[in-house]
C-alpha cells in the first residue's frame, strides 16, 4: 500500500565492489544560507503542525491510586477497563483539570483530541516554540509530532483449519460461535455498510447479553453518507481532527470507507459466513471471515489524500482511535497501519501497550517495505506482528504469444481473444519520457499506436491498477504485466484482461513482441488453481529488529496476505462488491480474527496467552511438507515468517502458553536503553531483553555464552510431562534445564536455556527451534541466536573540542582483545536549493531528480569500513520533513532509506566495498523553497585525533572490559564521526560508532 514512513533503517551493506575517491557531485543546484534557529533537542518538529502531550500522570490502564482522594483505576491482570465506573469517572476529571493547566500556558492553540484510558495527555495544532514551552512545563512528560501514517496493503478458512472436521470453527462450536461475544475493533478507513459481509446475523440472548456488558461505544453516523449500525457492526467512529483538510474531495465525513482498505480488513477479520462473493462477472464461491460471529466496530483514522484512495492518517487520529477502542470495551484490536520498528516508546506503542494491559489483543501488520534486512515496523513486544505469506488457492491466467509459447501469471479478468501486442517503450507519445512510458505512466500512450492492442508494461513507480487504466484510456484491449525484479504476481482487479508475469519470463516475453513482424497474444480468462504454500511475499517486511538489538524475533506470525479475496468498495472493486488485494494489511485480520476466535473459547485468556498459542502451534513447513520458502524461490528464515504460519486448530488447545505482563513491558523497556534509568517505566527494573518471557527465543548479540529463562504455563485440564528438543543451531551448544517439565494445570513451570558458541559462524544469524513434546502437545519456540566477536554498544556519543567516553565490551572468546581507532572524520556537507515540496511517496524503483529531490553522487573509498548520510532537524525550520534514499550509482538498487516524519534522517552502510553511490535527499514538507544539507562521512583510516585505550588486553569468555575512547584537537562547531574496532587477533571483529559534536 503506501509509504511506509519509518525513523531509521540500517541498511545491508552489499554494495558491489567498487573504488575511488570521495568526490561529491551535485545534481541540483547549489548555495550557502545562514543556518535556521536550533531546534530544541527534546523536542521534534512536527510535519503536521500538531503536537502529540503526554502528561506526568498515568493513563487510566494504569493509575495505581497516589493522588488523594482518587481511588485506584488500573486494570489489574485478567481484569478490563471499564469507564463508567466511579473511580475512572473521577479519575478522567482529574486528567481534565490537569490537561486545561497545561493547555493554559499556550493560549491560542487549538486542541484536537483528550486522551485518558490509553494514554494520558491530548494533541493539538500549536507552533514549535508553543510545544518546546510545554515540554518544559510542570504536568507535562513529553511532547512528540503529530506524524502521518499509511495502510500497509474465498477459500481460506480451509487453507488455515478453520473449517472442516476437527477445525477451528468446529472447536468453537460451530460457524455460529466462532468469535461468538466478542469485540473485534477494526482501525482503518472505514466500512461500507451495505455489504453482505456485515449486515445482520442471528445472535443469542446470551451472547447478545456478554456484548452488552462490555459494549460502552456509540454509531457515528457522520455528515456525508452516513452509516447505520446493527448487530454485526455494533459501533462505527471517525477521527480526522488531525488530517484536517488533506482528505480528497470525494472521502465522506463518516465512518463511510472511501478508499476500501477498511471494509477489507474487517470482512477478512470477522466477515459473515456464507457470503457469495463475485469478481468481474466471474464466481468465487462463498467466503468468510476469521471469526464470522464477532461483533464489528469501526474507527475510521485513515483518509484517502490522493486519487490512488491508499489511507493515510496522523498518529493524533489514530491515538485517539486507540483511546477509544479500548474505553468502548472491544476486546481485539486490528491495526493494519504502518509504524516505525525503531522505537518502543513513541505515543502509538505507548498506548498499545496499555491497550493490552486492558486485556485488549491487538495484531499489527509488519509492514510491506522488504525484502531487506530490519525493516520490520511495529515491534511492540505486547503487540501481534503480521508478516504476509501467500495463498495456496492462486488465480492463474496464461497469455499465449503468436509462436505458440505460453507464460502463467496471475490475473482475475475475462481475458482476450488473440490481438496485436505491443511494447510500451514503442507505443507512446512523441516526446513521452521513456524511463515513464515502459511503466505505462499516466498520458504517455498514444492512442493511434494502442487501439485494439494489448500493452507490455514495466511494473513499478505508479500503481499496478494505474497502468491498465491508462491502457484502456488509450484504447487497449489488454495489458501483460512483467517484474523486472523478484516479487509477488497479484491478481488486482484490472480496467482491461491483464496477466501478472515474474521477472524470468520478462525478457522472453520482450524479446517475442520486440523483435517479431506483427506480434499477437492472447490472454486466457483467470482460473482458480492449488498452488504450494505459503510463501514469504518479497513485499513483506523483514527482521532483525531495527529496534532491541536483535534480542527479540520480529515479524511474530505469518498468515494469508497475498490476493486475499474480501469485500471493499466500489471504487476499489471496479464498481462491484468484493476484490482481491495483497499486503500484511491482508494477513493482520487473519490474526485478529483467529484472536477473537480463541478469546471466545478461552475467555480468560491474557493477549499475551493467545498471541503464545499461536505462535507455539505455527509452522515452518508449506503444504508439501518442506521449508517454507520466500516467493523468489529462495529459502525463507524467521525473519521472513517470525515462528510461522498460523494454525488456528492446534492454537485452540496449545498445552503451555508464554504469558507476560505490563511490569514485564515496562521492565523490557528499561533494559532496551530507549529510556533514562530515571524513567518511570523504569520503576520496576530493567531485564535482558532476551528474558522477556516470549514464545520466541532471540539473542542478537551473544558474547559466548548466555542463559534466558522462560516460564510456561500449563492451559489444559491434565498434568502433563514435556521433554525438550532442540533443532537446528549448527555450532551452538544449547543446554536445557531441567530435562523435564512436570506441569499443572493453571500452574506455572520454569526453565532455562544457555546457549554457548561452540564453531558457529560468528556475526550471522543461526536459526533453529526449542519444541517441548508430550503426549498430548508439542509447544515449539522459535531460537533465532547471532555470535559475536565482542558485544559493543552500537554507537557511543561525546562533545567537546576534547573529552573521553568509556566503552564498555564483553568478549565472546578467552584471549586478548585489541582494539584500534578510527576517524575522527569531520562532516562533509553537500548542498542543494529545492522547492515544491511533494508529500507524495518517493519512486524507489525509478529514482531521480527534480525540483523537491536532489540527487548527491558521493564516491565512497575502497576500504572504508562504514559509511553515513544524514540530515538533522536542527538545520532546518519547523515543519520540515525530509526523506533520504542510497543507490548504488546509477541504478535502482536502494542500499538503504530513512523516512521518518521529521529532518532528522540517517542512512548507515557498514563495510561497504567502495566506490560511488547516489543519495536522493526529497523534501516531502516544508517549506515551498528550502535549502536542504547532506551531511556524509566514510571511514577509513586513523585521523590520530581519536585514540583508545588500552590498545590491547585480555579477556574471558563472556567476560565485561573497558575501552576508553580519547578525543582530542578538535575544530569546534563540527560534527565528527569515528569507529572503534574491535579484534580478536584473528577473524573475529567488531566495531562501535564514536559520534562527537564538538
Amino acid at each position: 500500500m503506501s509509504r511506509k514512513r519509518q525513523a531509521i533503517v540500517v541498511a545491508s551493506a552489499l554494495i558491489a565492489a567498487m573504488a575511488g575517491v570521495p568526490v561529491l557531485v551535485n545534481a541540483a543546484s547549489a548555495s550557502q544560507t545562514s543556518p535556521p534557529p536550533a531546534a530544541d533537542p527534546e523536542v521534534k518538529r512536527s510535519g503536521t503542525g500538531s503536537y502529540i502531550v503526554q502528561l506526568d500522570d498515568s493513563p487510566v490502564a494504569e493509575y495505581d491510586g497516589d493522588i488523594a482522594g482518587l481511588a485506584a483505576t488500573k486494570v489489574l491482570p485478567g481484569g478490563k477497563l471499564l469507564k463508567t465506573a466511579a473511580p475512572v469517572v473521577d479519575y478522567v476529571k482529574h486528567l481534565a483539570g490537569e490537561r486545561d493547566h497545561v493547555l493554559s500556558k499556550v493560549p491560542g492553540v487549538k486542541k484536537l483530541y483528550d486522551y485518558s484510558y490509553t494514554y494520558a495527555g491530548f494533541s493539538a495544532e500549536m507552533s514549535y516554540d508553543d510545544a518546546v514551552k510545554l515540554a518544559k512545563s510542570s504536568g507535562v512528560k513529553s511532547v512528540e509530532p503529530n506524524e502521518i501514517e499509511h495502510a500497509d496493503t474465498v477459500d481460506t478458512p480451509r487453507f488455515l483449519g478453520m473449517s472442516g472436521k476437527g477445525g477451528t470453527w468446529q472447536q468453537a462450536g460451530g460457524v455460529d460461535k466462532a468469535g461468538d461475544g466478542v469485540i473485534i475493533g477494526m482501525i482503518d478507513s472505514g466500512y461500507v455498510p451495505e455489504r453482505p459481509s456485515v449486515a445482520p446475523i442471528k445472535t443469542s440472548k446470551q451472547s447478545d447479553a456478554l456484548v452488552a456488558k462490555k459494549w460502552k461505544g456509540t454509531c457515528q453516523a457522520g455528515e456525508e453518507a452516513p452509516v447505520t449500525c446493527n448487530n454485526k457492526v455494533i459501533g462505527a467512529r471517525y477521527f480526522d481532527k488531525g488530517i484536517g483538510n488533506r482528505p480528497i474531495p470525494e472521502e465522506f465525513r463518516s465512518p463511510r470507507d472511501y478508499g476500501g482498505h477498511g471494509t477489507h480488513t474487517a470482512s477478512t477479520a470477522a466477515g459473515n459466513y456464507g457470503v457469495d462473493m463475485t469478481v468481474m462477472g466471474r464466481d468465487y464461491g462463498k467466503g468468510s471471515g476469521m471469526a464470522p460471529h464477532a461483533r464489528l466496530a469501526i474507527y475510521k483514522a485513515l483518509w484517502a489524500v490522493d486519487a490512488s484512495g491508499g489511507g493515510s492518517g496522523t498518529d493524533a487520529d489514530i491515538v485517539a482511535a486507540i483511546d477509544a477502542a479500548v474505553s468502548d470495551g472491544v476486546d481485539v484490536i486490528n491495526y493494519s497501519i504502518s509504524g516505525s520498528g525503531s522505537t518502543y516508546v513513541n505515543a502509538t506503542g505507548l498506548a498499545f501497550m496499555r491497550a493490552a494491559k486492558a486485556g485488549v489483543f491487538v495484531a499489527t501488520s509488519a509492514g510491506n517495505t522488504g525484502p531487506g534486512d530490519a525493516t520490520v515496523g511495529k515491534t511492540y513486544p505486547w503487540v501481534m506482528s503480521v508478516a504476509n505469506g501467500t495463498h495456496d488457492r492462486d488465480v492463474q491466467t496464461t497469455v499465449t504469444l503468436g509462436n505458440g509459447k505460453s507464460y502463467v501469471g496471475a490475473g482475475v479478468g475475462s481475458g482476450t481473444p488473440q490481438a496485436p501486442v505491443i511494447l510500451a517503450k514503442d507505443a507512446g507519445l512523441a516526446g513521452a519520457d521513456p524511463a515513464n512510458l515502459v511503466l505505462c505512466q499516466a498520458g504517455l500512450l498514444d492512442p493511434a499506436k494502442v487501439t485494439g492492442k494489448i500493452v507490455v508494461c514495466d511494473r513499478g513507480v505508479n500503481a499496478r491498477v494505474d497502468k491498465s487504466l491508462q491502457v484502456k484510456n488509450a484504447g487497449g484491449v489488454g495489458m501483460i504485466l512483467l517484474n523486472i525484479t523478484p516479487g509477488t504476481l497479484d491478481s488486482d482487479l484490472h480496467s482491461v484482461p491483464t496477466v501478472h508475469l515474474d521477472d524470468t519470463k520478462a525478457p522472453e516475453v520482450k524479446a517475442y513482441v520486440g523483435g517479431t513482424a506483427n506480434p499477437t497474444a492472447t490472454i486466457s480468462p483467470g482460473t482458480p488453481v492449488r498452488v504450494t504454500a505459503p510463501k514469504v511475499a518479497s513485499s513483506s517486511s523483514r527482521g532483525p529488529s531495527p529496534a532491541g538489538n536483535g534480542d527479540l524475533l520480529k515479524p511474530d506470525i505469518m498468515a494469508p496476505g497475498t490476493n486475499v479475496l474480501a469485500a471493499t468498495t466500489a471504487f476499489s472493486a471496479a464498481g462491484g462488491e468484493y476484490a482481491f488485494m495483497s499486503g500484511t494489511s491482508m494477513s493482520t485480520p487473519h490474526i485478529a480474527g483467529i484472536a477473537a476466535v480463541l478469546k471466545s473459547k478461552h475467555p480468560t485468556w491474557s493477549p499475551m496467552a493467545i498471541k503464545s498459542a499461536l505462535m507455539t502451534t505455527a509452522t515452518d513447513k508449506d503444504t508439501s511438507g518442506k521449508p517454507i520458502q520466500n516467493d523468489s524461490g529462495s529459502p525463507a528464515t524467521p525473519f521472513g515468517y517470525g515462528a510461522g504460519q498460523v494454525q488456528p486448530k492446534y492454537g485452540m488447545d496449545p498445552g503451555l502458553v508464554y504469558d507476560s505482563t505490563y511490569t514485564d513491558w515496562t521492565k523490557f523497556v528499561c533494559g532496551s536503553g530507549q529510556v533514562p534509568s530515571t524513567h518511570e517505566l523504569c520503576a520496576n527494573g530493567k531485564i535482558d531483553l532476551s528474558d522477556l518471557n516470549y514464545p520466541t527465543i532471540a539473542i542478537g548479540d551473544l558474547a559466548g555464552k548466555q542463559t534466558v529463562t522462560r516460564t510456561v504455563t500449563n492451559v489444559g485440564r491434565t498434568p502433563e510431562v514435556y521433554f525438550p528438543k532442540v533443532e537446528g543451531l549448527k555450532g551452538l551448544k544449547v543446554t536445557v534445564t531441567p530435562k523435564l517439565l512436570i506441569t499443572m494445570p493453571g500452574r506455572t513451570t520454569t526453565y532455562k536455556v544457555t546457549v554457548e558458541n561452540n564453531g558457529a559462524p560468528l556475526e550471522q544469524y543461526s536459526f533453529g527451534r526449542l519444541v517441548w513434546k508430550s503426549a498430548k502437545h508439542t509447544v515449539a519456540s522459535t531460537l533465532a541466536i547471532k555470535p559475536l566477536t565482542v558485544k559493543a554498544p552500537v554507537q557511543v556519543n561525546g562533545t567537546g573540542t576534547g573529552g573521553s567516553v568509556q566503552v564498555p565490551v564483553t568478549a565472546g572468546y578467552a584471549g586478548t582483545l585489541n582494539t584500534s581507532a578510527l576517524g575522527l572524520n569531520p562532516v562533509t556537507v553537500g548542498e542543494a536549493a529545492l522547492k515544491n515540496p511533494g508529500g507524495v511517496a518517493f519512486p524507489t524503483a525509478s529514482p531521480k531528480a527534480n525540483d523537491h529531490v536532489a540527487k548527491f553522487t558521493v564516491n565512497v573509498p575502497a576500504g572504508t569500513t562504514y559509511a553515513r548520510f544524514s540530515t538533522f532537524d536542527a538545520d532546518y525550520p519547523a515543519g520540515t520533513d525530509l526523506d533520504v534514499f542510497v543507490y548504488k550509482a546509477g541504478t535502482n538498487t536502494l542500499l538503504g532509506s530513512s523516512t521518518g516524519g521529521s529532518a532528522e534522517e540517517e542512512v548507515n552502510l557498514p563495510q561497504p566495498a567502495g566506490g560511488q553511490v547516489d543519495v536522493y535527499v526529497d523534501l516531502y514538507a516544508g517549506a515551498s523553497q528550502q535549502q536542504v544539507k547532506l551531511n556524509h562521512w566514510q571511514i577509513q583510516n586513523a585521523q590520530g585525533n581519536l585514540t583508545a585505550s588500552p590498545a590491547s588486553q585480555p579477556v574471558q569468555v563472556a567476560g565485561q572490559v573497558t575501552v576508553t575512547a580519547n578525543w582530542s584537537g578538535l575544530t569546534a562547531g563540527t560534527r565528527y564521526l569515528g569507529q572503534l574496532h574491535f579484534t580478536d587477533g584473528a577473524d573475529g571483529s567488531g566495531s562501535t560508532i564514536v559520534r562527537v559534536d564538538s
